[in-house]
């Protein structure tokens, strides 16, 4: 742990590297309200707002709700000369789940709503304890750092822009009816959308880091004594023995 301003080249450690145009700058503690942004080409760094957790925590649990009305309920009915059939998205994954076909079965269940929801888990995990002044949970950094790599795997949108795209075609054979899975799909995409702008990965790793959560070991802190201390409280380790005397 280093002091705030102070940083170290060798090692990275008190440097945060624009996400865009990859510039290095000096990282710095934000108030509420503060927006930090890249000398180079104004990407936001940072951005501290009051209620965040509250809010992507309310968010999280929304994305559950939504994912197990698009997994369950019917997603559309496909109708011809009076005969109709309605499916679900569970019902085409398990139409899918003998023989070779197997694999992609497992495709469709984890990429569309197994990892969308283990990321919403993981984002209730971390955040939940932390609203106001409470401390991380154990392993908290762990469970955001794997939230962040599943950001890219959570294919919901495109799923729902392959429908929507194989939909027009079969329309002009049968006449396709919506179901309430279908909206419940956009409506999880909205909230998706609404969640990653509320989302600041620094500021979620700051606070981490400040209310002792163990990071990578490089953290920026205020006061590295106090940091320490609050890291042996979340891990349950003994304070170390003083040789003082």
């Amino acid at each position: 742990m280093i002091e705030a301003g102070q940083y170290d080249m060798r090692t990275g450690a008190g440097l945060i590297a624009c996400p865009r145009c990859d510039a290095l700058h000096v990282e710095a503690e934000l108030t509420e309200g503060e927006t930090a942004r890249c000398v180079r080409c104004g990407h936001v760094l940072a951005r501290p707002r009051e209620g965040a957790f509250t809010q992507i925590v309310a968010l999280s649990f929304t994305s559950l709700v939504l994912m197990v009305a698009a997994v369950f309920f019917p997603f559309l009915e496909v109708s011809r000369m009076g005969i109709g059939n309605a499916t679900s998205l569970f019902g085409v994954a398990m139409a899918f789940s003998e023989g070779w076909l197997m694999p992609l079965t497992v495709a469709v269940l984890a990429f569309i709503v197994g990892l969308p929801a283990l990321r919403a888990v993981l984002l209730v995990y971390v955040l939940l304890p932390m609203r106001g002044q409470g401390r991380p949970a154990r392993h908290a950094g762990e469970a955001f750092r794997l939230s962040e790599l599943l950001r890219p795997w959570s294919m919901a949108e495109i799923f729902v822009i392959g429908t929507s795209v194989a939909l027009v075609k079969v329309a002009g054979l049968a006449t396709v009816s919506l179901g309430p899975a279908f909206w419940a799909f956009c409506a999880l995409i909205i909230v998706g959308a609404a969640s990653d702008v509320f989302t600041c990965a620094a500021t979620i790793w700051d606070t981490l880091e400040d209310r002792g959560a163990f990071t990578d070991g490089r953290e920026v802190v205020p006061d590295p004594e106090t940091a320490a201390h609050d890291r042996q409280i979340v891990e349950g380790t003994p304070p170390a023995p003083d040789h003082a005397a």
